[in-house]
């Protein structure tokens, strides 16, 4: 909850435009360190019943399986969505721009990448050189390797079984065998480090945003716990000391292809009156969806009465969120929580251990400035 992190910002620009999920969780917090916890039956009753106090609010509950782009809607069925909806969206928008599972590899901070370990270059030296390859002797492998396979886990639920046949995790592959991974996601063939040498594996990592101050593993998606990935993952060379923006995680989990289906407002780039929120939209995390529905009432309210719809400046975490998931690669695009790495970088010069509390100075200055305009 504090704002030395990127989602306790996020909170307090919510609470800025007068959040009702926010407002009810403090007002039914429990003590929990520095988290934002609450009593999930009092603060769910608070919810409702603020909600089913507005007259012009009707509580249908049953299944919706339809969806008539004429009515303004905004969409937020989140990531448990029914097969049956699922199909009705893919039939409305004409395209496969839809996932069922969420594989996602971890992501580190470029300023935490030791570039003395590490050297760009594009496999065979074909096109331009974007990724950077942490290389291994055969002695790293093998201890990388030890360390991957007996690393603890997250438990697999029933349902969650036939996810994973689409996407396998790295540790699963890594049972198969070492040379499951140092002839696919580890290969190192065409990647001769700069001194000549041929390295025995190579970990590559992606540039994940424009800034370039975040990086992906790729092929890593992966299922471990997430002290076990900060721990295995820091044998790699280049990574010990990596920061990580997001750990890597698989779960189920329905999400649009943002990048293809939506605007910067929330709202759908092919339907003027459809709008989606929560989960659905390619954010993540409960603050983050939470906050793309105010996002997305926001503009449809605008849209309605026919004013200009709301952009929020990537100096505020809202706005980064929301330009974030509508300018990612469309091409195997991850949903993204709340960070200070899809932020606009900071302008002034500052010292390190100033740098939170400009970021959360500049977006609740920023955001305020943006209230007072609406």
């Amino acid at each position: 909850d504090s704002l030395e992190n990127a989602c306790g910002i996020l909170k307090k620009e919510m609470e800025m435009l007068d959040s009702l999920i926010i407002k009810a969780a403090r007002n039914h917090a429990v003590e929990a360190g520095g988290a934002l916890a609450v009593d999930r039956k009092g603060y769910a009753e608070e919810v409702t019943q603020v909600i089913r106090s507005f007259e012009n609010v009707h509580f249908i509950q049953e299944e919706v399986k339809t969806i008539d782009p004429n009515v303004p809607t905004i969409l937020a069925t989140g990531p448990l969505t029914s097969d049956a909806f699922c199909q009705t969206i893919k039939d409305l928008f004409g395209c496969d721009d839809f996932y069922f599972f969420d594989a996602q590899a971890p992501i580190v901070y470029a300023d935490s990448i030791d570039y003395s370990k590490v050297y760009l270059k594009s496999r065979y030296d074909k096109g331009v050189a974007s990724y950077y390859n942490c290389p291994m002797d055969q002695e790293e492998f093998e201890a990388f390797y030890e360390a991957l396979i007996h690393a603890e886990e997250v438990e697999v639920k029933d349902y969650e079984l036939k996810v994973f046949e689409g996407c396998m995790p790295i540790e699963i592959m890594a049972k198969r065998g070492p040379q499951t991974l140092t002839f696919g996601p580890m290969k190192p063939v065409g990647l001769i480090r700069p001194d000549g040498v041929k390295p025995y594996a190579v970990v590559q990592l992606r540039q994940d945003d424009a800034a370039k101050t975040m990086y992906n593993l790729v092929g890593f998606q992966t299922h471990l716990k997430f002290p076990e990935q900060k721990r295995v993952f820091r044998m790699i060379p280049g990574l010990e000391n990596a920061r990580f923006a997001k750990y890597g995680r698989m779960h189920k989990n329905t999400y649009i292809n943002a990048p293809v289906l939506l605007n910067p407002t929330f709202q759908t780039k092919a339907f003027p009156n459809l709008f989606f929120a929560g989960q659905i939209s390619g954010v993540e995390g409960y603050v983050e969806s939470a906050a793309s529905g105010i996002y997305a009432a926001i503009n449809m309210d605008r849209y309605l009465k026919q004013k200009e719809m709301v952009v929020f400046p990537d100096t505020t975490v809202m706005g980064s969120l929301s330009l974030y998931i509508c300018r990612a690669s469309s091409e195997g695009f991850q949903p993204m929580n709340a960070n200070f790495g899809i932020m606009r970088p900071l302008e002034v010069a500052h010292k390190k251990k100033d740098r939170k509390a400009l970021y959360a100075k500049r977006a609740l200055e920023d955001m305020q400035k943006e209230i007072e305009r609406l």
